[in-house]
């Protein structure tokens, strides 16, 4: 049952939720401290993000099947409390306890309930008891200074965020807290309450003065902590401040040293997890089956599960499939705008780690089934992917502008299998698309925040269309690629002159060009390449004979006979042609 434990209060997950870097936590945890970085990975997490997000409904299926008593009574708790209950939330707490009485999310519930019920002495006699139980546990003592804030005890509340700074240096609400001391209503700081704070930033500073606390770029506070300072002027002025700091100091002085923060941590969360173990009964694994792990849209078991906002889970190429075609969550019909934006697909660490534990053989089954099709998709000669729009060329850049859903699955297809190419091909009325094509290389994507795509592309190789076919709404095809025909002795000097004489030819039209059309072609297909010494040194030839054939508007279907062609001297031919005709127009 261990993998059940919410990472924060070691206790059996209430509500669970699972944030943007795929960790998950209860969502009364989550909530009460909004932390500003992951407690596990130390990843940033946006509070906004994590104001928003709802209860991951797969594990809470799997903690209501597998604990239906404790989650159906923690539930409940969790709505007393949000509704302002707190004598209801009181009598769920003592029944849960006589239960479990060292879940300690049920007693840090209690003391909340008595806070809300303005009973602080005891809400801090629960507080001073987990204190002792956790010693490590942020939210403990974030919880008692926000008590000793609300009896006006503000000295108390400093030392209580000061401690939560000293567990977790990121610890973002303790410093918003410290700050609103620091600045609220105007009002000047009282000399007790500055000098703690001047005494627990310096020995923060010489603890780690790598990352102070009090003086991150999360809470600037260096300016009141070093220039608020008053020069006392008397002996007697002097010595007063004098034992108030070493009083001050010797309060810090009694929370624990960071050098042995780590270590202390590791073995009360060790304590905590075999503790919290003798009281639950084993994780029920029987209780559980593959089916409970299924994909809603594959209708297979999970693989790289992810969880969204909304709190629902997909395989990662499940929804982002689903969110090429529409920007709604395919259950509840959530707008995931946001989350398409930011594209945090990162896999739900708990699930995988439960299925990996109860499921592993079915979960290699299911590994080995998607690497035999990315290994199927990697294929470069069966079943390659065709994109249908224009004439591509070898060594032509050619950008594509993606907004089709199904382009946009086979842009990811290829940028996932690692093979980076697919192939191009003109429309043909009654095959769908033409005979011949050039395989592209994707040379840079650019992701737009509404799924669409900038794609930079280069023509790589020639091929022929043997077999056609169709996978998941774009064209495929089986191929078969093109190289020129070697030619030597006489035949090679024949076609060498030939080769010499256009190429002059076709400088002679590209410098004649208007300097602005010049440049509009050198911006889009780059400039005229360089003539080249070994004309068979390319399985397609020469490189300018391509980008000549790219920068005239000629017809696709004229355009892609030529590129059929395996014979230089046959293609040298049709330039000289078009040359002629572009020199007399």
């Amino acid at each position: 049952m261990d993998l059940l434990l919410c990472p924060t209060c070691h206790c059996l997950m209430s509500e669970p939720v699972t944030v943007s870097c795929g960790h998950s936590f209860c969502k009364s945890c989550l909530g009460t401290i909004l932390p500003s970085r992951c407690q596990i990975c130390r990843e940033r997490l946006k509070l906004r993000d994590v104001k928003n997000i709802k209860t991951n409904v797969l594990l809470f299926s799997v903690m209501e099947k597998c604990y239906p008593e404790d989650t159906k009574l923690k539930c409940n708790l969790q709505d007393r409390l949000k509704n302002c209950e707190f004598t209801e939330a009181l009598r769920i707490i003592d029944e849960g306890m006589r239960l479990a009485p060292n879940d300690v999310s049920l007693q840090i519930s209690r003391a909340e309930a008595k806070l809300g019920l303005q009973r602080y002495s005891d809400a801090l006699k629960d507080l001073d008891l987990l204190c002792e139980m956790r010693p490590t546990w942020t939210e403990v003592f974030f919880r008692k200074g926000n008590i000793f804030l609300e009896m006006g005890r503000k000295i108390e509340a400093l030392i209580q965020y000061h401690h939560c700074l000293r567990l977790q240096h990121e610890f973002a609400p303790a410093k918003h807290e410290i700050q609103k001391i620091l600045h609220s209503n105007g009002e000047s700081v009282p000399e007790e309450v500055e000098d703690l704070l001047k005494v627990t930033s310096m020995y923060l500073r010489n603890a780690c003065p790598a990352a102070d606390p009090v003086l991150s770029e999360d809470a600037p506070l260096s300016q009141p902590l070093e220039e608020e300072r008053v020069q006392a002027s008397g002996e007697t002025n002097k010595a007063k401040k004098a034992d108030s700091c070493v009083s001050l100091s010797h309060s810090v002085s009694l929370l624990p040293a960071r050098k042995n923060e780590e270590e202390l941590m590791n073995r009360d969360t060790e304590h905590q997890r075999s503790e919290i173990c003798s009281d639950v009964q084993e994780f029920p694994l029987n209780m559980l089956s593959p089916s409970d792990f299924e994909c809603p849209l594959c209708i297979r078991l999970f693989f790289e599960p992810v969880t969204t906002p909304c709190g629902h889970t997909f395989c990662k190429s499940c929804i982002e499939r689903s969110l090429d075609h529409n920007l709604r969550c395919p259950l509840c019909k959530q707008p995931l705008q946001e989350y398409l934006k930011n594209r945090k697909y990162n896999r739900t660490i708990l699930l995988e780690d439960i299925m990996s534990r109860l499921f592993p053989c079915e979960l290699a089954e299911r590994k080995q089934i998607h690497d035999a099709e990315i290994a199927e998709l990697s294929n470069l000669t069966k079943d390659i992917p065709i994109f249908v729009c224009t004439v591509a060329f070898p060594g032509v850049p050619c950008p594509l502008h993606i907004f089709e859903p199904r382009y946009r699955l086979m842009m990811r297809r290829c940028m996932e299998t690692g093979t980076k190419k697919f192939g191009m091909c003109t429309y043909e009325h009654g095959k769908g698309f033409a005979d011949y094509g050039c395989i592209l290389e994707i040379l840079g994507l650019d992701l737009l925040p509404d799924g669409r795509s900038y794609v930079d592309t280069i023509g790589r190789n020639r091929f022929r269309v043997t077999k056609r076919g169709q996978r998941d709404g774009y064209h495929t095809a089986d191929i078969e690629y093109l190289e020129d025909q070697k030619v030597e002795g006489a035949e090679l000097e024949l076609v060498q002159r030939l080769h010499d004489s256009i190429y002059q030819q076709a400088c002679d039209w590209y410098r004649r060009l208007n300097p602005r059309i010049r440049d509009q072609i050198n911006k889009q297909y780059g400039h005229m390449p360089e003539r080249e010494d070994n004309i068979q040194a390319s399985p397609s030839g020469p490189s300018w004979c391509w980008w000549l054939l790219s920068v005239m508007q000629l017809d696709p279907m004229y355009q892609t006979t030529v590129l059929s062609l395996t014979s230089l001297r046959d293609r040298l031919g049709h330039l000289r042609v078009v040359l002629e005709y572009f020199s007399q127009s």
